[in-house]
């Protein structure tokens, strides 16, 4: 596993990794979600798609759109268990520990929260918080 400072530097040498960020839909989906259930959806994502020894798929099991973490495990190289091994050291053809998945998470959430998420407040209460 990897720095974070670290891995998000070499990410952003990537051509690939660096062409991906939420788009409008997938961050009026975040605002809308919020932070802690998007979380919950990641656990699931990666508990189910990720953790396994040998993922189903493995490769291609992640779409490249519809929701913020598929975005987000592209982004940061945590779509499939070749990628979790080249830019994350976790070696495949095992399960991944409690550990190694709180350490994704950790790497998703970080992204997902450096993209541009619109202000939940319309501009009428944005002026009158300003007043």
């Amino acid at each position: 596993m990897r720095e974070l400072s670290d891995l998000f530097t070499a990410l952003d040498k990537s051509t690939f990794r660096h062409k991906f960020h939420l788009k409008e839909k997938e961050q009026k989906y975040f605002q809308e979600k919020g932070l802690e259930m998007i979380r919950a959806h990641a656990e699931d994502i990666i508990r189910k798609r990720l953790a396994p020894a040998n993922p189903p798929s493995d490769g291609k099991q992640t779409p490249m759109r519809g929701h913020p973490v598929f975005i987000a495990q592209h982004a940061t190289a945590t779509c499939c268990r070749g990628c979790l091994e080249k830019w994350h050291h976790i070696k495949r053809g095992r399960e991944l520990s409690d550990e190694e998945i709180e350490y994704v998470l950790k790497v998703l959430l970080a992204w997902i929260e450096t993209q541009e998420i619109p202000n939940a407040l319309q501009p009428s209460d944005q002026l009158k918080m300003k007043l």
